[in-house]
């Protein structure tokens, strides 16, 4: 028999959400707080970290414009990355939700294939496709049209599009369901009126599939920004991006304390974004699309 003490009522949204909020805790909240204690530490000359409040590495974060430019570059590439799959996302989206095709199942799966791939299996193989031994400059020999391999690789170009590689699907999944989600009456009353193809699409699809073009932007600038495998294999010296510099603090250099604070300030310009993203679009979108 269900209790009548309001006060059970009270608690018990509480006590269904205590697993989650406790994983929340263990494997974020407190990991972040450590590294927010740690960004604080001082690094010395001969190697041990010295426990305080010490504002060095926030200032040469901060004020040192290495850090300022590829805090920059990132986000150009990420930026970049985002425009490209949008533009590159939009059409299939398109055609997987108005298709007529009986076996649209079959098409999600075959969008759904990237995702059962390691992600570094899939960076790796533009070396073989781009490589001076890959799949293009062997074609461009073999048909006349250069001599030698053309150097392809390790340049910003081929990090965004092995960027674009990782992240399209993201994008095509979130305008699917926005656009999946469109009463199909609407662009007929559009029609009825009127309105040519082009005009209903422009007038009734694109405005009302916008809230799943954004959540798909906001998944994948947020993670081209976070990415460092990408720029790591298919980048050169000079296409470092922000998460590089955190992975060789933490693991070449093993300064933890300036790690911690690179991963921060890459943290908090991401929640920037998000919040931006929230405050005009809502997250509801993104979980809509891995619901």
């Amino acid at each position: 028999m269900a209790s009548l003490d309001p006060a059970d009522n009270t608690w018990q949204p509480w006590r269904l959400l205590a697993p989650s909020l406790t994983a929340i805790l263990l494997l974020l909240a407190i990991p972040v707080a450590f590294i927010a204690v740690y960004s604080f530490w001082l690094r010395t000359a001969t190697g041990a970290d010295v426990a305080g409040f010490h504002l060095d590495n926030w200032i040469e974060v901060l004020t040192d414009p290495f850090y300022r430019d590829i805090l920059g570059y990132t986000v150009w590439v990420a930026f970049a990355t985002t425009v490209i799959c949008a533009l590159a996302g939009y059409i299939p989206a398109y055609f997987i939700a108005t298709t007529q095709f009986k076996h649209k199942a079959f098409l999600l799966l075959l969008l759904m294939l990237p995702f059962w791939i390691s992600y570094i299996i899939r960076t790796m193989s533009w070396i073989n496709i781009l490589g001076s031994s890959g799949i293009v400059n062997a074609a461009l020999i073999w048909l006349g049209i250069t001599d030698e391999p053309i150097q392809m690789l390790y340049n910003q170009g081929t990090v965004i599009v092995g960027l674009v590689h990782f992240l399209l699907p993201f994008m095509i999944l979130n305008i699917y369901v926005s656009l999946y989600g469109i009463d199909r009456n609407l662009v007929d009353a559009a029609r009825s009126l009127g309105c040519t193809g082009w005009q209903a699409f422009r007038e009734v699809t694109l405005p009302l599939s916008m809230p799943g073009l954004a959540a798909g932007s906001l998944l994948c600038f947020v993670l081209g920004a976070g990415t460092y495998i990408t720029p790591l294999v298919l980048g050169g010296p000079t296409d470092a991006m922000f998460a590089n510099l955190v992975f060789d603090a933490i693991i070449t250099q093993l300064n933890w304390p300036l790690g911690s604070a690179l991963s921060l300030v890459l943290l908090i310009l991401l929640g920037l974004v998000v919040a931006v993203y929230n405050r005009f679009a809502g997250m509801n979108q993104i979980a809509k699309s891995f619901g």
